[in-house]
């Protein structure tokens, strides 16, 4: 039976209906407990405070280390499946890191500005939400996304390292000039890259290292479905955890979401179908447009919530939080997309296609 189940959750057609079930639960949950009525301990403070031992252990602070596991659940068996010898392949791809680089940083941020100026002029602390939003690359999630759409996993890690590198040294700039003078820590954003890519990055080094040296690549290969299941329990864990969070807002402020999910679903689908159609037309082949487009889509919303935690007031805060409660649907929708479109694109098949 619970074979049986799991094996579902492979199944690609049926991901919707987990996603929509894993939603109403966190919904569900959020609003049996009113979280949203607590100030939340930001992930990278709570362990900080856990580390001091002054840490509070209450519903709502667990929930958001939730959002930690999750995305560690998510992120360790994409970085497992990795074979890290071809990473010094992917870094020989100067097309490829000059589109994302072109994407992120010169498109980007200046397209989030014009959604937020047409759909939330009226609305300053939206409006900077959004702003913020659009700030900084994701170093983390894209890589799960692309995993999940057989995309090329070692150029993935490549364009994140690239990106979380970069974006500590933009980040201050694109803030002062979009939204005027910020202050926040620049080392939040060294400590994201080391919490959300860092720690997932060692532990599936390490697993594939010695697993394989140990058992060997047939074992390894046997090992590999669970390894996916992990991926796409943690996806979802991390859907109700993060929809926990927020559930009773939105059956309470239904519009709130909604001037935020226009404006938002329309940035991610614009910008991976335009990176992913560039890639094509440069002659890129189906995984490294996969690996390309999900890498100028994705926005870093760990950054995004904690400059508006530690630099603006709450309701830009609470506008932040609830990116990735659109992202996340978008982003597996674009998966769909992706693997649709990947044979009437190109004309062969990716190698090494992940069964989901």
């Amino acid at each position: 039976m619970v074979k049986g189940f799991l094996e579902k959750l492979h199944n690609f057609r049926l991901l919707p209906v987990f996603v929509i079930v894993s939603m109403v639960i966190g919904i569900a949950i959020g609003k049996l407990y009113g979280i949203s009525n607590f100030a939340l301990t930001p992930p990278i403070d709570a362990i900080k405070s856990m580390a001091l031992g002054a840490y509070e252990f209450n519903i709502p602070n667990t929930l958001a280390l939730g959002v930690v596991i999750g995305l560690f659940m998510m992120m360790y068996p994409a970085m497992a499946n990795i074979r890290f010898e071809d990473l010094g392949k992917a870094t020989r791809s100067p097309k490829q890191l000059l589109i994302v680089m072109f994407f992120n940083y010169a498109i980007a941020p200046f397209f989030m500005l014009l959604l937020a100026k047409l759909f939330l002029s009226g609305e300053p602390d939206l409006y900077t939400g959004l702003v913020l939003y659009g700030l900084a690359p994701c170093i983390a999630m894209v890589i799960v996304f692309t995993y999940l759409s057989a995309g090329n996993g070692p150029l993935a890690i490549i364009l994140v390292a690239l990106n979380s590198i970069v974006q500590m040294a933009l980040i201050p700039v694109y803030a002062k000039l979009l939204l005027g003078e910020v202050n926040f820590d620049v080392w939040l954003v060294g400590e994201s890259v080391l919490l959300y890519l860092g720690v997932p990055l060692l532990a599936g080094m390490l697993t594939r290292f010695f697993g394989v040296k140990r058992f060997g690549e047939e074992w390894f290969g046997k090992l590999k479905f669970h390894l996916d299941t992990m991926s796409i329990i943690g996806l979802l864990f991390t859907l109700i955890v993060m929809f926990a969070l927020k559930g009773d807002l939105i059956l309470e402020k239904p519009l709130f979401v909604v001037q935020m999910a226009i404006p938002m679903a329309i940035f991610f689908w614009a910008m991976f179908v335009v990176v992913y159609l560039v890639g094509w037309k440069m002659g890129l082949n189906y995984r490294d447009a996969v690996a390309v487009g999900f890498n100028s889509t994705g926005r870093d919303f760990e950054i995004a919530i904690a400059i508006a935690i530690t630099a603006f007031n709450p309701t830009v805060a609470l506008a932040t939080v609830i990116g990735p409660l659109i992202e996340v649907p978008v982003m597996l929708a674009l998966v769909w997309f992706a693997k649709k479109t990947e044979f009437r694109l190109f004309r062969e098949s990716p190698e090494g296609v992940i069964a989901v």
